[in-house]
């Protein structure tokens, strides 16, 4: 059975700069980046590697609206999530892609994380939800 596998990064500083970093150091594919209707919004889908099914980036600010939220963590909150069958694989798997882990695969209540950064400073969580929070 697959889990629910979330990137949650609180703050990015310029989105382009992370779907570039997925794309670039991760290997995902880009399968769709548009605006969405919504101020501020664009959606994005990326493929991961060896993986048939597809994850949702989901951006509050673009442009000129990203360098206002700099410095605060109500704005500029990424979620990318993925349906994966093996966390510690994908760990793995980005150690071995040259990605930076600040804190190691830990139990939580709400289920297992790690956290990571990307080459421009972006801090985020690889999260597992515990099975019994699971929508999917």
């Amino acid at each position: 059975m697959s889990q629910s596998i979330a990137h949650v990064a609180l703050l990015v500083r310029d989105y382009d700069e992370a779907i570039g970093f997925y794309v670039g150091t991760l290997g995902f594919r880009l399968v769709e980046d548009s605006p969405q209707p919504e101020p501020g919004k664009r959606w994005v889908v990326v493929a991961p590697p060896g993986d048939g099914g597809t994850s949702l980036l989901l951006a509050r600010a673009v442009g000129a609206e990203q360098l206002a939220c700099v410095g605060r963590q109500a704005c500029g909150r990424v979620f990318l999530f993925l349906q994966t069958d093996d966390f510690q694989r994908d760990y793995a798997r980005y150690r071995a892609a040259g990605v930076e882990f600040v804190r190691a695969p830990a139990e939580q209540p709400y289920g297992t994380v790690a956290v990571f950064r990307d080459p421009y400073g972006n801090q985020w969580d690889l999260l597992q939800y515990a099975a019994r929070q699971q929508t999917r």
